[in-house]
């Protein structure tokens, strides 16, 4: 298992590939395996690699609490496709420096006592939360994502934006608008839950496909 180098273009295609129908390296929640994939990059993958895009600037959110998110940083060998080695250059010191900085050495030597804790825990946790009854508040959000000018693909605009997955965004329909001088913006709807999702999200993560899109705007914003 591996990505190759993910340092390489090679690498962060197969990188962008292995997330075309995967929000997360692991499972359905942001863990420690995104953050060592994420830290294993140099920088944020290039527009037109979409899904890994969408998924660096997702992981890039959760910078402040990822010492906190769930599991145990592996070596990268242990993640992605099969049949991919793992070729990406990782000094030792640097490899160190990174987990003294951001895991700490006791998060590395976690035993499987505190692991398996842990986990018991998260469940009760969940089980509780599962019984309690809860009303989600819902919004039904327009927005206009405009483009830089007329010669902008916009279908691949659109894919892009709709390769951002988050717990409680759901896609809708969508059309192009005129806006004069040849230029046509992108009108997509979606529903969000409004304790998971916000339109400042939405906006920073539809603007960093910045090779495609100019801006973007709400146009209605109407509780369900």
């Amino acid at each position: 298992m591996g990505f190759g180098d993910l340092k390489s273009p090679t690498g962060l295609k197969v990188l962008n590939d292995f997330l075309a129908d995967k929000s997360y390296i692991e499972g359905y929640v942001p863990s420690q395996a995104d953050i060592a994939v994420f830290d294993a990059l140099s920088g944020a993958p290039s527009a037109d690699l979409c899904h890994a895009l969408r998924w660096y600037n997702h992981i890039k959110s959760y910078q402040k609490q990822k010492a906190s998110l769930p599991g145990v940083k592996k070596a990268l060998g242990q993640y992605g496709p099969a049949g991919v080695e793992d070729a990406t250059d990782s000094k030792p010191e640097d490899d160190d420096d990174d987990d003294i900085d951001l895991f700490g050495s006791d998060e590395e030597e976690e035993t499987e006592e505190a692991k398996k804790l842990k986990e018991e825990r998260l469940a009760a946790y969940n089980e509780k939360k599962s019984k309690k009854p809860t009303l989600i508040a819902k919004s039904s959000i327009l927005l206009d994502v405009k483009p830089w000018d007329d010669e902008t693909d916009m279908a691949k605009l659109e894919e892009c934006v709709r390769t951002i997955q988050m717990d409680g965004l759901v896609w809708g329909s969508s059309k192009l608008v005129p806006v004069g001088y040849g230029i046509r913006k992108l009108q997509i709807q979606c529903v969000v839950e409004d304790d998971k999702v916000g339109t400042d999200q939405l906006e920073e993560q539809i603007t960093a496909f910045e090779d495609y899109v100019q801006s973007m705007d709400v146009a209605a914003f109407n509780k369900i």
